[in-house]
């Protein structure tokens, strides 16, 4: 069903199956880029928002950034932090090949530290990195996403665990992430089962 549904879902653009390419031959954990699927997803609603200021946590090779950044505002500029440089090498070079060098800005460090210290007010933000982290990320963050605004967490189905597997700290901490959202009187969401599970949230 999937392949059908690639087939009948727009292109990205080519600099993303280049990117494609380049994370398979150059990194050690591919399977961590959106692909072209879940790329299109984060396009979509970017195009939808049309947001002014947009924070991803978990740059990998840039991926997620390039297809987030599609549709910012005409003055709009995306904030992504990643830890690890080697990647961010990567996304770079890759981010400068798809004529965003000057929309996006890359900060290397830890996002606990460095999100803080951006005092914006976002209009998207997108978790995808640091699984253990997402109830910080997200109690960090939903006071800086405006009214109306939106937040993305991929992964939180954790190819099924959420659902049975008590031994796995990480669908455990995603259990509990999924829970607080669910709870959380602040926003309204929906958990997509798309490939390893999003969770979309719309703040009050």
């Amino acid at each position: 069903m999937l392949d059908y549904c690639l087939t009948h879902t727009s292109p990205l653009p080519p600099v993303l199956q280049e990117l494609e390419r380049a994370t398979h031959l150059r990194t050690l954990s591919p399977q961590m880029l959106a692909g072209p699927y879940q790329g299109m997803l984060l396009q979509m609603f970017s195009h939808m928002i049309r947001p002014q200021r947009v924070l991803e946590i978990g740059t990998f090779t840039g991926y997620g950034a390039i297809c987030l950044a599609q549709g910012l505002a005409p003055d709009g500029r995306l904030h992504t932090v990643e830890v690890d440089d080697e990647v961010l090498v990567i996304a770079r070079e890759f981010i400068h090949k798809a004529g965003l060098a000057d929309r996006i800005t890359l900060h290397h460090g830890d996002a606990a530290l460095i999100v803080p210290d951006l005092q914006e007010t976002f209009d998207l933000v997108y978790l995808d990195a640091g699984k253990l982290n997402y109830i910080h990320h997200y109690n960090m963050v939903l006071p800086m996403i405006r009214p109306g605004g939106f937040l993305l967490a991929d992964n939180v189905l954790w190819d099924g665990k959420v659902l049975h597997d008590a031994k796995d700290a990480t669908a455990q901490l995603l259990r509990e992430f999924n829970d607080l959202v669910q709870a959380d009187e602040r926003v309204e969401n929906l958990l997509l089962p798309l490939r390893d599970g999003m969770m979309v949230v719309r703040r009050f």
